[in-house]
C-alpha cells in the first residue's frame, strides 16, 4: 500500500463485509434453538459441531475484519465458509417453486459475490488502518 486512500477503502471494505456476518453470528446466538433446527431442515451433516463453528466464524470473523486482525488467513477461511453456505443453505437446484427458487438463485450468488471479495480482501491484505497494520513493519508489504 502506497496510497493513504487505499487503505480507508479497504477499512469500508473490511465494515461493509463485517456487517452481514455480524449480524447473522447474533442472531444466530440470540436464535440458536431456530438455527440449530434449520441445519437439521437442511441435512447438514454434524449439526452439534456446525451449528457453533458457523456462529462463531460469523460473530468473530466480522469482529476480527472490522479491527483487521489477521485478516489474510481470515479471508480464506471466510471465502470457504460463504461458499459452502451457498452450497448448503442456498440449494436453488432443490427448489421446485419458482419464486423460492430464485430468491435461492440471488442467495447463492450473492454469496459468491462476497466470497470474491474475500479473496480480494486476501490478496490486498487489511490495510494500514488495522491491528494488522500496526503490526507491519513500515516500508514492506502491509501483511
Amino acid at each position: 500500500m502506497t496510497r493513504p486512500v487505499d487503505s480507508g477503502v479497504i477499512l469500508l471494505a473490511r465494515i461493509a463485509l463485517a456487517v452481514l456476518f455480524l449480524w447473522g453470528g447474533v442472531m444466530k446466538l440470540l436464535g440458536y434453538a431456530g438455527f440449530v433446527g434449520y441445519l437439521h431442515s437442511k441435512g447438514v451433516p454434524f449439526v452439534p459441531v456446525a451449528a457453533p463453528i458457523a456462529t462463531a466464524v460469523e460473530a468473530l470473523g466480522g469482529l476480527f475484519l472490522i479491527v483487521g486482525f489477521k485478516v489474510r488467513p481470515l479471508a480464506l477461511v471466510m471465502a470457504v465458509y460463504t461458499v459452502a453456505t451457498a452450497v448448503l443453505g442456498h440449494d436453488f437446484w432443490n427448489v421446485t417453486d419458482a419464486a423460492s427458487q430464485r430468491d435461492m438463485v440471488i442467495h447463492f450468488w450473492k454469496n459468491m459475490g462476497v466470497a470474491g471479495g474475500f479473496l480480494l480482501l486476501f490478496v490486498t491484505g487489511a490495510g494500514r488502518i488495522s491491528i494488522d497494520g500496526a503490526r507491519a513493519p513500515r516500508g514492506g508489504l502491509n501483511r
